[in-house]
């Protein structure tokens, strides 16, 4: 059991888990997709943190939690893996279209600084800007 945890809380915390056949889902109050938990009044945490502390114990010191599944509603420690922060980082799936929804293929693709760019929202945009000069 947690530090400090009582069973009314953890009763509380398994009757939001919505165990489906492969991840165990956060039921109540998400935020960017993670589960939060009550625990104490005004104290929140991360619904699938406080899950593997309760069942599998202290989260390592510098070490997060990555979600194998890639699913952040979560909470089956069987899916969370406590693992750096720059490994958590890079197991992130990149991205296959940018925010305007062209896809990034090699011709479509251009990189600065180590982020990856699109063609056609640069060329949109440079069209943009001849237009607006000409009609000013």
């Amino acid at each position: 059991m947690i530090k400090g945890i009582d069973v009314s809380a953890e009763a509380r915390f398994w009757a939001k888990v919505q165990p489906t056949g492969f991840c165990w889902e956060w039921t109540a109050s998400k935020l960017r997709g993670y589960g939060q938990f009550g625990l104490r009044a005004g104290k929140l945490v991360r619904a699938h943190r406080f899950a593997y502390e309760l069942l599998v114990g202290p989260i390592p010191e510098g070490l997060e939690l990555d979600h194998l599944c890639r699913n952040r509603s979560c909470v089956n420690p069987d899916h969370l893996q406590p693992v750096t922060h720059r490994l958590n980082a890079g197991r992130r799936p990149m991205r296959s279209h940018c925010p305007n929804r062209h896809e990034f293929t090699p011709e479509n693709t251009y990189e600065h600084a180590g982020h990856r760019y699109c063609r056609t929202c640069r060329s949109e945009r440079g069209t943009a800007r001849r237009a607006a000069r000409a009609a000013a």
